[in-house]
């Protein structure tokens, strides 16, 4: 796969590279759209039918939200764990298949209680996805290489949040009253059916880590790169048994604190699409078709696909990650300033939705930088990843309820108060990160661990960087 920055070492590495950028790339983004498909499902099938059918009233569109994210809560770490004792290519398209099963029972629920019910299973079985790609990815790629694979694989869920949209209105127009089912109810059929051929891929092609891997496509030879090439670059390829130990290396440094901190705060920048705002004003508002209602705030992901792409292939250039937080942060106070000015034009609060978007280039360049920070320990990253995405669901679990409740359409006062104050926490976290990580690299300078003497260039590049306190631009 040709990207912007991208390089390689030799004809063979070029070769190895072409083939799990597609194997597994392939199958994660895939994976990933259709879970970001289904979670966007529910908000777009409340704004088109199913608020009324149920009967649902106050908060209890929120409590949906907040069931998935206790699911996925719980499911977090076990299932980031068990990627260490079943092979991945099992474990995750099997995560796959029940949520499948759980989106096709959602198409039948008859009150608010049952979804209750689906959507906490679902949040347990979809957790595997989102950390457990990015724990295959730092496991495959070099940091140079990890920005664009980690924002292509982002971008893939915020596809699955734009075709749901426009999936949406298409079943609405095309199925609604069909069989006597309404269109909310076959959105989530067609979701199902959906999903099952991919997990059956994932099962025939998905590779595994480089220490365990069988893929029937990738040689001997090959296979024995995947591990020395990332050796290159200091990043761990063992596959060790878990034991105890684990908790007190990862307790005992900062990484598990800072990258968890960072996270848990940073994710929230993401509320005005999670919680499909614009789409909640729209409807509050009056004046829009379903269609519209459903198609409109497609904008605001569009936006997140190609910053977070834009983003990745600039830090994966200069291999400096926090520049993109402080552009995110810039864009949501800016959004957040439109909104509260409520006599605003209407042109100004769709820019302001829109602006919005951007927020999403943090997450795949988080996670990047977080597979960096801890590259020299396999199951370490394992954890932190997915510790990062809990407590970012443990603080999503309540936030919406608090400060984007339902009820507050189409304003949203609060939550655009809680943004300006989300965006000033973000900046005080990745400050801390950057200043950390660098510490770390001069304790390593003076106790002799020159990376770059075991042939890595970025490494090499890296470690100059602590000693003269200024980066070589690439």
């Amino acid at each position: 796969m040709w990207m912007p920055g991208y390089r390689s070492r030799s004809r063979a590495e070029g070769l190895l590279l072409v083939k799990i950028d597609w194997f597994i790339l392939s199958y994660c983004c895939l994976m990933y759209f259709t879970n970001y498909l289904d979670r966007s499902n529910v908000s777009n099938a409340y704004v088109s039918g199913m608020k009324e059918e149920l009967h649902m009233f106050g908060n209890q569109f929120n409590k949906i939200n907040t069931f998935f994210t206790c699911g996925y809560i719980v499911g977090m770490i076990p299932n980031n764990l068990m990627l260490q004792v079943v092979p991945p290519r099992i474990w995750l398209p099997t995560m796959q298949i029940i949520w499948a099963i759980l989106t096709f029972c959602t198409s039948t629920v008859h009150n608010v209680e049952q979804i209750y019910a689906i959507r906490f299973l679902q949040g347990m079985a979809e957790s595997s996805t989102f950390v457990g790609t990015h724990y295959i990815l730092g496991s495959w790629y070099r940091p140079s290489e990890l920005g664009k694979r980690s924002a292509i694989f982002t971008s893939s869920g915020l596809a699955g949040t734009l075709f749901s949209g426009l999936l949406q209105a298409a079943v609405y127009r095309n199925l609604n009253g069909v069989a006597g089912r309404s269109g909310w109810r076959w959105l989530f059929i067609i979701d199902g059916i959906i999903t099952l051929p991919i997990a059956l891929y994932g099962f025939l092609v998905f590779p595994d880590v480089p220490a365990t891997t069988r893929a029937f496509y990738l040689s001997p030879e090959e296979r024995l790169l995947s591990s020395k090439r990332l050796a290159a670059s200091a990043t761990d390829t063992s596959h060790t048994p878990l034991t105890w130990g684990l908790a007190q290396r990862v307790l005992g440094r900062w990484r598990w604190y800072a990258c968890s901190l960072l996270f848990a705060v940073s994710g929230e920048t993401e509320s005005f699409g999670s919680n499909n705002l614009m789409g909640q004003w729209l409807k509050a508002i009056g004046g829009y078709s379903v269609e519209q209602i459903d198609n409109y705030p497609s904008g605001v992901t569009a936006v997140g696909i190609a910053a977070t792409l834009l983003g990745a292939a600039l830090t994966d250039r200069n291999q400096v990650r926090w520049p993109v937080l402080v552009v995110m942060c810039g864009a949501c106070s800016v959004a957040a300033v439109c909104l509260l000015v409520w006599r605003a034009p209407t042109g100004l609060k769709f820019f302001a939705y829109y602006l919005a978007g951007v927020a999403y280039a943090g997450q795949a360049t988080t996670f990047a930088w977080a597979n960096q920070i801890c590259a020299d320990d396999q199951q370490e990253r394992a954890l932190v990843l997915a510790s990062m995405n809990m407590w970012n669901n443990v603080v999503n679990a309540w936030w919406p309820l608090v400060f984007y409740p339902a009820t507050d359409a189409p304003r949203f006062h609060k939550g655009m108060i809680a943004m300006l104050g989300t965006c000033g926490a973000t900046l005080a976290a990745t400050a801390l990160v950057w200043a950390l990580e660098r510490r770390e690299w001069r304790v390593r300078g003076r106790a002799g661990f020159v990376e770059g003497e075991l042939g890595d260039e970025e490494v090499q590049k890296e470690q100059a960087y602590v000693e003269a306190g200024e980066k070589d631009k690439q």
